[in-house]
């Protein structure tokens, strides 16, 4: 009942329900989602780190779509965007780690 893809699927559910889902919590699967980076002198790889959703409670994941979403914009209808609709995959260490900043700021 509170995984991504239900709530991506189930857009009218009540006030009710949702409190509900929130009440259940976010899920976070454990997630497989790695990068590797061809450098100057060597490789780099980039993998998801758990602890990313310990700091930053309102990040949920989906084991199907191997993505990161927001939970609270998922349960209460926030605003459209990667983090609600899609979902995000990109680990470009700089880029991730300031989108992630920049949208719990926001």
């Amino acid at each position: 009942m509170n995984s991504v893809d239900f709530l991506l699927t189930n857009k009218d559910i009540t006030y009710e329900f949702r409190t509900e889902i929130k009440r259940l919590g976010r899920p976070i699967p454990d997630l497989i989602i790695s990068k590797t980076d061809v450098g100057k002198s060597r490789n780099y790889s980039r993998n998801y780190n758990s602890s990313v959703s310990d700091r930053f409670k309102w990040l949920c994941g989906c084991l199907r779509r191997n993505k990161l979403f927001c939970f609270i914009c998922l349960v209460m209808g926030g605003n459209r965007s990667a983090w609600t609709q899609e979902g995000i995959l990109e680990l470009d260490s700089s880029k991730s780690i300031l989108e992630i900043l920049r949208y719990a700021i926001i």
